[in-house]
């Protein structure tokens, strides 16, 4: 049995069994990770003795006859953009390259009491400002299924890392699709819960309005068993929701019958590829022939998401890097005459060219003179695209989209044009703008042999509807089994 092919769940289930021990479950994936990442890059981190001392803890946990925790010797990378106490925490930044946090973001500390085991941090964008994971200031992580194409960011390294075989699941973070277009890319599951739905305590900030932390995962069940036990309202964030939480894994089922879904018309318009529409369409009618009503809706602020987002997330970037002088934490430039010299050296050496592209939107667009007209103008736009969903999900219960417009790009392709970079985003961001959790799974592949993913838009807290549809979907096809070569 190759362990490192196991879901979640499988794991689980010979853990409880004892046909399998932590040590070993963990030792194969170390194994992986050692005979693979470096031709992948997905891993910044690898934690291996401690995330062995933690497999055995678990193990002597179960000989006692202890309860050792619903996720005791389940191996998951977490995405570097989350704090991990004494582990480092860089956002792939040369800015944050030696930060050791002294606490753990809050969905880290739900993990460590379900007991799971940290096998290491995983490569992105730096400070999740990306697409590609190309803008990582360590190294670019490469896609399983094509090792000459991107594996999309910014959570490329979680995405890459899961479609590999190099850990059971992960976490990442979404601002704009960071978490759903990497999940299409690399052919695995990914989910951004609504906003407040999980703490954002110990996630570094890019935008605080968008951001929120989620699970990628080898299957719809792996999705809904992390979401269970990273969700919940906590004190240490106010934008937190104090809203139950579902037992999420207990209520899938393959029964979607009546259920109305709704395919938003701007989003099968212009650069859409001809591939990768032809397998939505394809999903459709499988989702149709489950039980479910198909029709037309309309989003009609869709063109202003982009523009509108690059606003509004630049300016809370603009501000929440303001934190990165030098002065308290992180890196600090050398050979600067005065305080101001300290601030400009240090911000020009320790960010890298998208962060800085980002920081000078920002403050521009927030300067005096220029408030109301670009981020106030945004807020006002966010709000009509809010609107768009709310009456769409007033007539369907959910809405299925592509999750990119492409499949996965070649490695330097868009790079060097950010406009082109920031169009791969198109139809995830609008998501993030209104709060909605939204999913991304398998549902075809190309000529070239590169999955595509299924989006599926669901209304606030109403997760439990987006995962019983995406595991109805997965149980009647076969795109989530596949897995890429990597021999």
């Amino acid at each position: 049995m190759e362990l490192y092919r196991l879901t979640i769940h499988e794991a689980q289930a010979l853990l409880q069994r004892k046909e399998v021990s932590s040590q070993e479950l963990t030792q194969a994936l170390l194994a992986r990770i050692k005979s693979l990442d470096g031709k992948i890059n997905a891993y910044l981190t690898v934690c291996d003795e401690p995330a062995l001392a933690e497999a055995r803890q678990a193990d002597e946990a179960r000989a006692r006859g202890d309860d050792p925790g619903i996720l005791a010797g389940i191996p998951l990378a977490i995405k570097d953009v989350l704090c991990t106490k004494g582990v480092r925490t860089s956002c792939a930044s040369k800015m944050l390259e030696n930060f050791f946090p002294p606490y753990d973001a809050t969905c880290i500390d739900a993990l460590k009491r379900a007991g799971y085991v940290l096998l290491g941090k995983t490569n992105m964008d730096e400070f999740a400002m990306g697409s590609s994971t190309e803008n990582s200031h360590f190294r670019a992580t490469k896609n399983p299924w094509g090792i000459d194409r991107v594996p999309g960011g910014s959570s490329g390294g979680s995405a890459a890392a899961v479609a590999a075989g190099m850990c059971l699941g992960s976490l990442g973070s979404d601002t704009g699709g960071s978490i759903r277009q990497p999940a299409s890319f690399c052919g695995v599951v990914g989910l951004k819960p609504t906003y407040g739905r999980v703490s954002r305590y110990g996630l570094v900030a890019f935008a605080s309005s968008l951001d929120q932390v989620g699970p990628v995962t080898k299957d719809v069940t792996d999705c809904a068993l992390l979401l269970k036990y990273i969700s919940g309202h906590d004190l240490k964030d106010s934008t937190s929701a104090e809203v139950p939480v579902a037992d999420y894994p207990a209520l899938l089922s393959d029964e979607i019958k009546g259920l109305k879904l709704g395919l938003p018309k701007e989003y099968f318009a212009q650069g859409l590829d001809k591939q990768v529409k032809e397998a939505i369409e394809a999903a459709a009618r499988q989702l149709s022939q489950l039980g479910a009503n198909i029709e037309e809706v309309s989003l009609p602020h869709t063109e202003y998401a982009i523009p509108t987002y690059y606003l509004i997330a630049t300016a809370e970037a603009s501000s929440n890097l303001a934190r990165y002088d030098g002065v308290k934490y992180g890196y600090r430039a050398k050979g600067y005459t005065d305080l101001l010299s300290m601030y400009g050296k240090t911000r020009a050496e320790g960010f890298g060219s998208e962060v800085k592209r980002r920081i000078m939107l920002g403050t521009y667009a927030l300067s005096a003179g220029y408030y109301d007209a670009y981020y106030g103008k945004a807020q006002q736009v966010r709000t009509l695209i809010k609107r768009d969903f709310d009456h769409a999900l007033k007539q369907c219960d959910l809405l299925i989209t592509p999750t990119s417009p492409t499949t996965a790009f070649k490695l330097g392709e868009k790079i060097a044009d950010p406009l082109t970079m920031y169009l791969s985003d198109i139809y995830t961001i609008s998501v993030n703008l209104a709060g909605l959790p939204a999913l991304s799974l398998p549902c075809g592949f190309d000529s070239e042999g590169l999955p595509i993913g299924l989006q599926i838009i669901g209304r606030p807290f109403e997760e439990e509807t987006i995962l019983k549809t995406a595991y109805a979907y997965e149980q009647a096809t076969e795109w989530h089994e596949r897995r890429p070569n990597l021999e």
